[in-house]
Protein backbone atom coordinates (compact mmCIF):
# COMPACT_ATOMS: atom_id res chain seq x y z
CA UNK A 1 0.00 0.00 0.00
CA UNK A 2 1.31 3.47 -0.88
CA UNK A 3 2.34 5.67 2.08
CA UNK A 4 0.61 8.65 0.52
CA UNK A 5 -2.69 6.76 0.43
CA UNK A 6 -2.25 5.74 4.07
CA UNK A 7 -1.52 9.33 5.10
CA UNK A 8 -4.52 10.58 3.09
CA UNK A 9 -6.84 8.09 4.81
CA UNK A 10 -5.36 9.00 8.21
CA UNK A 11 -5.91 12.72 7.56
CA UNK A 12 -9.53 12.13 6.58
CA UNK A 13 -10.03 10.04 9.73
CA UNK A 14 -8.36 12.75 11.84
CA UNK A 15 -10.62 15.46 10.39
CA UNK A 16 -13.68 13.25 10.96
CA UNK A 17 -12.71 12.75 14.62
CA UNK A 18 -12.16 16.49 15.14
CA UNK A 19 -15.52 17.35 13.57
CA UNK A 20 -17.22 14.66 15.66
CA UNK A 21 -15.64 16.06 18.84
CA UNK A 22 -16.90 19.52 17.92
CA UNK A 23 -20.37 18.17 17.20
CA UNK A 24 -20.52 16.44 20.59
CA UNK A 25 -19.23 19.62 22.28
CA UNK A 26 -16.17 17.81 23.63
CA UNK A 27 -13.83 20.26 21.87
CA UNK A 28 -14.20 24.01 22.17
CA UNK A 29 -14.48 26.10 19.03
CA UNK A 30 -11.32 28.08 19.75
CA UNK A 31 -9.28 24.87 19.72
CA UNK A 32 -11.22 23.22 16.91
CA UNK A 33 -10.12 25.79 14.33
CA UNK A 34 -6.50 25.01 15.11
CA UNK A 35 -7.01 21.26 14.74
CA UNK A 36 -9.03 21.61 11.54
CA UNK A 37 -6.29 23.78 10.00
CA UNK A 38 -3.64 21.22 11.01
CA UNK A 39 -5.75 18.40 9.58
CA UNK A 40 -6.23 20.24 6.30
CA UNK A 41 -2.51 21.04 6.11
CA UNK A 42 -1.69 17.36 6.65
CA UNK A 43 -4.25 16.46 3.98
CA UNK A 44 -2.66 18.87 1.49
CA UNK A 45 0.81 17.50 2.21
CA UNK A 46 -0.42 13.93 1.73
CA UNK A 47 -2.10 14.79 -1.59
CA UNK A 48 0.79 16.93 -2.87
CA UNK A 49 4.04 15.51 -1.41
CA UNK A 50 6.11 17.62 -3.81
CA UNK A 51 4.82 20.71 -2.00
CA UNK A 52 6.93 19.81 1.05
CA UNK A 53 10.00 19.35 -1.14
CA UNK A 54 9.43 22.74 -2.75
CA UNK A 55 9.11 24.48 0.62
CA UNK A 56 12.21 22.65 1.87
CA UNK A 57 14.23 23.83 -1.11
CA UNK A 58 13.05 27.41 -0.62
CA UNK A 59 14.10 27.31 3.05
CA UNK A 60 17.38 25.53 2.30
CA UNK A 61 16.50 22.31 4.10
CA UNK A 62 18.28 19.33 2.55
CA UNK A 63 15.99 16.56 3.83
CA UNK A 64 12.27 17.50 3.52
CA UNK A 65 10.97 15.13 6.24
CA UNK A 66 13.23 16.91 8.74
CA UNK A 67 11.36 20.15 7.98
CA UNK A 68 8.09 18.36 8.63
CA UNK A 69 9.46 17.01 11.92
CA UNK A 70 10.70 20.47 12.92
CA UNK A 71 7.33 22.08 12.15
CA UNK A 72 5.57 19.39 14.18
CA UNK A 73 7.96 19.99 17.08
CA UNK A 74 7.39 23.75 17.00
CA UNK A 75 3.62 23.23 16.81
CA UNK A 76 3.72 20.85 19.79
CA UNK A 77 5.71 23.36 21.84
CA UNK A 78 3.24 26.14 21.04
CA UNK A 79 0.26 23.96 21.99
CA UNK A 80 1.96 22.87 25.24
CA UNK A 81 2.76 26.48 26.13
CA UNK A 82 -0.81 27.57 25.44
CA UNK A 83 -2.30 24.72 27.48
CA UNK A 84 0.09 25.49 30.35
CA UNK A 85 -1.14 29.08 30.32
CA UNK A 86 -4.77 27.87 30.39
CA UNK A 87 -4.06 25.52 33.31
CA UNK A 88 -2.29 28.32 35.22
CA UNK A 89 -5.26 30.64 34.71
CA UNK A 90 -7.69 27.94 35.88
CA UNK A 91 -5.52 27.27 38.94
CA UNK A 92 -5.63 30.97 39.90
CA UNK A 93 -9.40 31.02 39.44
CA UNK A 94 -9.83 27.88 41.53
CA UNK A 95 -7.69 29.33 44.34
CA UNK A 96 -9.76 32.51 44.32
CA UNK A 97 -13.03 30.53 44.38
CA UNK A 98 -11.82 28.37 47.27
CA UNK A 99 -10.97 31.50 49.23
CA UNK A 100 -14.38 33.04 48.49
CA UNK A 101 -16.17 29.85 49.58
CA UNK A 102 -14.16 29.79 52.80
CA UNK A 103 -15.12 33.42 53.51
CA UNK A 104 -18.80 32.74 52.78
CA UNK A 105 -18.74 29.65 55.01
CA UNK A 106 -17.18 31.69 57.82
CA UNK A 107 -19.84 34.41 57.43
CA UNK A 108 -22.59 31.78 57.50
CA UNK A 109 -21.20 30.21 60.69
CA UNK A 110 -20.94 33.63 62.36
CA UNK A 111 -24.52 34.47 61.36
CA UNK A 112 -25.73 31.14 62.80
CA UNK A 113 -23.89 31.81 66.06
CA UNK A 114 -25.50 35.27 66.31
CA UNK A 115 -28.94 33.74 65.73
CA UNK A 116 -28.35 31.13 68.42
CA UNK A 117 -27.25 33.80 70.90
CA UNK A 118 -30.27 35.98 70.18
Amino acid sequence: MNIFLVSFVFCLFFLFVVIDLIRRKRLEERYSILWIVIGLLMLILSIFPDFLETISQLLGVVYPPSLLFFLGYVFALIVILHLTMVVSKLHRQMTRLIQEVALLKNEKEEAQKEQEQA
